[in-house]
């Protein structure tokens, strides 16, 4: 029996990851790979506010009713239906005239978004000229669902030169079986050095996180605290740092609750019979800690939005496309994605770009660093 449970885990692996599994395995601190585009605008500092983007671009598949996250079917978009959704953003992204981007989501050679290598595609196609990425998911072939190769992680774009790129490897959940944990997402920070920006002998560093989504145990926890303890290392030597990304957490005080706008039909929650009673993902509160995690940053360093906004619906920044009730689209349910500074920025800058609905399941925010004495 126990040769034939080994056989089928065997299988069950194969069938989930392909017969080379993804790198699982990543020092604390590992290299990234860096980019430039095919033709470099010199673009040189001379003061004045940095016009920051975080943005989780959904691998350029817009609204895909996609099979893992959106109870939908597709599992792969073509390319030329990424290319139209990638052009947008490179639109979007030259209309805001973004300095500096924090990307999540993007795809670098992946089946599901035509092997496009998004990072190049937007460097290419914007007016930024260079690029760091570090790695999330990188698997050969996935059987599941046709789904093929899967290349797809952070990345950082910028007008200006960037240098001593850094992945800084985030924790595995621990409310996964071995089988699935070995072949699920390697989260991570990425950091990079901004030469041209340095301040009276400060570096200044862009800093962009994605942390994980549907963790059960403490696993957001630690990724938030590790995020803390890169920014306020930064902030300890004198540095500056331009942070953010798709934190994957409500604002103190937030509603915590949404099953009822994720859930696919047939799916129940929030009744005596329902197992798992809350949808995974949706329901915020899993550990005592989450109604307050983002608390600390809020705190110790100064936000895009202000805490006096974060709540309005006019910053929400999730969108699922599961968001239908009774056949009524509800956009904007929920602000998941941030930035923060440990300098200023400009009063009035901050901006959620609800308009780009159609291009991802998250929003864009924006605002104007300073990063002098202003």
């Amino acid at each position: 029996m126990r040769i034939i449970q080994c056989i089928a885990a065997l299988f069950l692996f194969l069938y989930i990851t392909g017969c080379e599994p993804f790198a699982k395995s990543y020092p604390d601190i590992s290299d990234t790979r860096m980019y430039e585009a095919q033709d470099i605008t010199v673009s040189a500092y001379t003061g004045g506010p940095i016009n920051v983007v975080t943005w989780n671009i959904r691998f350029g598949s817009g609204r895909l009713d996609w099979i893992i996250d959106s109870c939908g079917e597709s599992a792969l978009a073509d390319f030329d239906s990424v290319e139209i959704i990638m052009q947008k953003i490179a639109d979007t992204l030259n209309v805001l005239d973004a300095d500096i981007v924090l990307l999540q989501e993007v795809d670098i050679e992946s089946k599901r978004s035509g092997f496009m290598d998004q990072v190049q595609f937007l460097l290419d196609n914007t007016n930024l000229n260079y690029g760091v990425y570090a790695s999330m998911m990188e698997v050969d072939f996935v059987f599941s669902d046709g789904l093929g190769r899967i290349k797809t992680g952070n990345a950082i774009l910028s007008k200006y030169e960037l240098t001593d790129g850094e992945r800084i490897k985030l924790s595995l959940r621990t409310d996964q079986s071995d089988l699935v944990k070995y072949g699920y997402a390697r989260r991570n920070i990425l950091k990079a050095k901004i030469p041209s920006l340095a301040q009276n002998q400060n570096d200044v560093y862009a800093v962009n996180i994605h942390a994980t989504a549907f963790a059960t145990d403490n696993t957001k926890q630690k990724h938030i605290n590790r995020y803390l303890d890169e920014l306020s290392s930064i902030h300890t030597r004198g540095d500056i740092f331009i942070s953010g990304g798709d934190l994957n957490s409500v604002p103190p005080n937030s509603s915590i609750d949404f099953c009822e706008s994720d859930m696919c039909s047939g799916e129940i929650f929030h009744s005596e019979t329902s197992d798992p009673f809350h949808k995974e993902g949706s329901y915020f509160n899993h550990f005592s800690g989450e109604p307050t995690i983002l608390t600390p940053l809020y705190n110790l360093y100064q936000s895009a939005i202000s805490p006096e906004f974060y709540n309005l619906s006019a910053h929400f920044t999730h969108a699922p496309s599961t968001s239908r009730n009774d056949g009524v689209l509800r956009k904007y349910d929920r602000k998941l994605d941030y930035l923060f500074t440990n300098k200023a920025w400009e009063t009035g800058s901050g901006h959620t770009h609800q308009g780009a609905w159609k291009l991802s399941d998250h929003m864009p925010v924006s605002a104007n660093a300073l990063l002098g004495d202003e």
